[in-house]
């Protein structure tokens, strides 16, 4: 095992200390606070958001609207006012639109930009530049944008259509940020632009058209689920409360089910439909979670959620059910290594092309803290045997937000501390991860 042996600037140490009590209040859901941001500003008038992600994701989601010409500015109590120019309102951008670490921000805004008779050119740090942009170039290309890219990646220069054309179109892979940027797109284009996806993936963007206004149609075939969309819609601006992420609030969940002893609250987590794979998942392993007082606020259904700490069972998790919970595999994967037997994952090789290979990440950081595992291209099979890990291994997070909080929390409960390399991408999705988790009784420390 690697020794935890010098002091690095961001690094954080994870180890054992005494349950985890409390009220936790979790940020708002980045994929609701992108797609909030960004409806507001293809409406026309003024929308006020409250509970917005402050994360640097959503942070370049706002820049990047702000170079197109929409006036965004956070006013007091975190409320943020945008006034939206309307469908086909957006103006050049002029210079290069940098999207950091933020997929989310990349693909939207790709699909947007397809509409636009202009030029503009999207790049990001050294991981988003690595990440593959085809799945949906491919489909914009058919509805009329060009794209020109090194080897369809960014950076990525678009040259949309003032004309482009609706598209009918079966998404290959089940994919929220595809279906959302050929959605986006449809919005240009007159007629009906339709998706059907294989597998249902989260429908934010459906919702939040809906509650924009838009003309926006659903229904449940044999061979996936139908989406259509009316172009050229004229959106009404709507307040929206963003509700607490349930995928951050999944690493809390975790550790908060690992460590003895523990009950821990988080209020107001949105409990979309889409989004419940990884508590379904947690349930059946025996997990101890009850949602109280559920009711709905801007189109989505949110709860009180309540976890109490508990023994953990292996169980195989379908491949169908991998969509629901893409994002939540890396923190599943570390109660797996502390529930008893074999737990399967299957269907997961999505996971490759996320902030890292996350696939190879969740496996690499799970061996070097003394868990048995096995790794294939669409599969990862955990061995835990009701025991706290080993643990002592240092892992290299590759700038990947998920990894990095996953494995803090699986040093809370194993023998030896954990620690990250570097922990600053945290802040992309989960703000303060670490002075809220140790407010509920965490030994997080940083060397920052």
């Amino acid at each position: 095992m690697n020794e935890l042996n010098h002091i690095d600037k961001n690094k954080i140490i994870s180890r054992q200390g005494g349950s985890l009590t409390g009220s936790l209040i979790i940020p708002g859901d980045k994929s609701i606070s992108h797609r909030a941001l960004i409806l507001a500003s293809l409406s026309i008038g003024e929308t006020e958001i409250s509970g917005l992600l402050e994360g640097e994701d959503v942070f370049r989601t706002a820049d990047a609207l702000r170079d197109l010409g929409v006036i965004i500015v956070r006013g007091s109590n975190a409320k943020w006012k945008v006034n939206g120019v309307g469908i086909g309102g957006l103006s050049n951008s002029e210079g290069v639109i940098d999207l950091g670490n933020s997929g989310t921000s990349a693909r939207l805004l790709t699909g947007i930009l397809a509409g636009y008779g202009f030029q503009s050119i999207l790049t990001g740090d050294s991981s988003l530049i690595t990440r593959p942009m085809d799945r949906v170039i491919n489909p914009l290309r058919q509805m009329g944008a060009t794209f020109h890219s090194n080897n369809e990646k960014l950076p990525l220069t678009i040259i949309g259509s003032d004309n482009l054309m609706p598209l009918n179109y079966d998404l290959p892979v089940a994919s929220a940020q595809v279906k959302s940027a050929i959605l986006l797109a449809g919005l240009h284009a007159p007629g009906e632009t339709s998706i059907i996806e294989p597998t249902i993936t989260r429908d934010h963007t459906e919702r939040m058209l809906k509650y924009f206004g838009a003309d926006i149609q659903l229904e449940d075939k044999k061979n996936g689920r139908l989406i259509k969309v009316r172009g050229q819609p004229e959106l009404k601006p709507s307040p929206i409360l963003v509700p607490s992420d349930p995928s951050s609030a999944a690493f809390p969940t975790v550790a908060a089910t690992l460590v003895p002893d523990s009950e821990v609250i988080m209020p107001r987590v949105c409990i979309n439909p889409t989004r419940m794979g990884f508590y379904t998942t947690l349930s059946e392993m025996g997990a101890s979670i009850r949602w109280i007082n559920k009711r709905t606020e801007s189109g989505e259904p949110i709860a009180d959620l309540i976890v109490k700490s508990s023994r953990l069972n292996c169980i195989e998790v379908p491949a169908d059910r991998a969509p629901l919970m893409i994002d939540e595999f890396p923190v599943l994967a570390m109660a797996a290594a502390c529930a008893k037997g074999k737990t399967v994952f299957n269907g997961i090789g999505e996971l490759r092309h996320k902030e890292s290979d996350r696939l190879s990440a969740i496996a690499e950081g799970l061996k070097n803290s003394g868990v048995k595992v096995e790794e294939s291209e669409e599969e990862l099979i955990i061995y835990g045997d009701h025991v706290p890990p080993e643990g002592g291994s240092r892992i290299f997070s590759s700038l990947d937000h998920r990894i990095a909080m996953s494995f803090l929390v699986l040093g809370l409960v194993s023998e030896q501390p954990i620690s990250i390399d570097d922990g600053r991408t945290i802040e992309t999705s989960f703000p303060n991860f670490v002075g809220l988790m140790r407010s509920i009784g965490a030994n997080i420390i940083t060397d920052a």
